[in-house]
């Protein structure tokens, strides 16, 4: 066999070992088409409320009233924002909802963070089973939770005198219910996955636990803790059950809450500034997300033994 008789075999052969590329890339081509249809569907969903809430924002009562194109705004307006900036209530809302979050996500980490640290590393009779109940405390909802913290509140009150209910910084002492199990939970998972080689070559090097957790841990599982830190402030902003139940009076009022009691009045609803506040009230988390998505995707944990 000549060199050009085997090369011409060789091509052949490889030809027909060879997959059809073309009948791949069809598949590959519907199913990039089936997954756009589907990206497009669900960003229409989610986009339409906020797009929604920004045109109603821009509209005056009268225009909002009027029987008008809801998606359309003939005369633009900035005197919902003027308004509600202005107004000093509202701001003593934005105020207790940013000291009442500051608050909560600082205690919560600072539970949050050794008892992950504990029941990750620290194994001891039962912990196992503890770090379940950590996370089962989670799924108890808020609906069943409300009124026992309410009675124990009063309890307190008539017992020590100490006046709690009606007080901004009553939250600071129900909203680590709901975020504390799941932080925990989340640092867990993060821990878990830190190599074991970091702890002993830590201890050989005469570092302590607390050490390891300030020097290792915590710098190796930060998407870790910036993902629990998130879902910590997400919760305690824009949580509504329990400061509508333990707050009443307006300057005790966080955002959620004091949108609504002072913005609708009796069977009349201000929806401009309704959807003015909201958007406002958005604004924090939604930049915080956009600052810190990054970090929170990042796997550093896989760089962390390198070299």
């Amino acid at each position: 066999m000549t060199a050009t008789t085997a090369e011409t075999y060789e091509a052949k052969r490889g030809s027909a070992t060879r997959p059809r590329y073309g009948s791949m890339s069809r598949d590959r081509q519907w199913a990039l088409r089936w997954s756009y249809f589907f990206l497009v569907l669900f960003a229409i969903f989610f986009l339409t409320p906020p797009i929604y809430m920004i045109i109603t924002s821009l509209k005056s009562s009268a225009e909002i009233s009027a029987a008008t194109s809801p998606w359309w705004v003939y005369h633009p307006t900035l005197s919902n924002y003027k308004e509600l900036l202005g107004s000093s209530q509202y701001l003593i809302y934005f105020r207790n909802s940013a000291m009442v979050s500051i608050c909560v996500v600082t205690v919560t980490m600072l539970i949050s963070i050794p008892a992950a640290f504990a029941l990750a590393r620290m194994r001891f009779w039962g912990s196992t089973a503890l770090a379940t109940g950590v996370f089962l405390t989670y799924l108890v909802p808020d609906s069943l939770l409300f009124i026992p913290l309410f009675k124990m509140f009063a309890v307190f009150n008539e017992w020590t005198g100490i006046q709690l209910l009606n007080k901004w910084y009553c939250l600071l002492l129900v909203y680590p219910t709901l975020t504390v199990p799941f932080c925990t939970w989340i640092l867990i998972g993060y821990f878990a996955s830190i190599p074991k080689e970091l702890d002993e070559a830590a201890l050989m090097d005469g570092a302590n636990y607390r050490q390891i957790l300030l020097r290792v841990f915590i710098p190796v599982a930060l998407p870790g803790l910036i993902a629990a830190t998130i879902f910590a402030f997400t919760v305690s902003w824009a949580q509504f059950l329990y400061p509508l139940a333990l707050t009443t009076s307006a300057d005790q009022l966080v955002l959620p809450v004091g949108i609504i009691t002072s913005l609708i009045k009796g069977d009349v609803f201000n929806w401009g500034q309704i959807m003015t506040g909201a958007l406002l009230g958005a604004l924090p988390p939604l930049v915080i997300y956009a600052f810190l998505m990054d970090y929170y995707i990042a796997g550093l944990t896989a760089g962390a033994t390198k070299g």
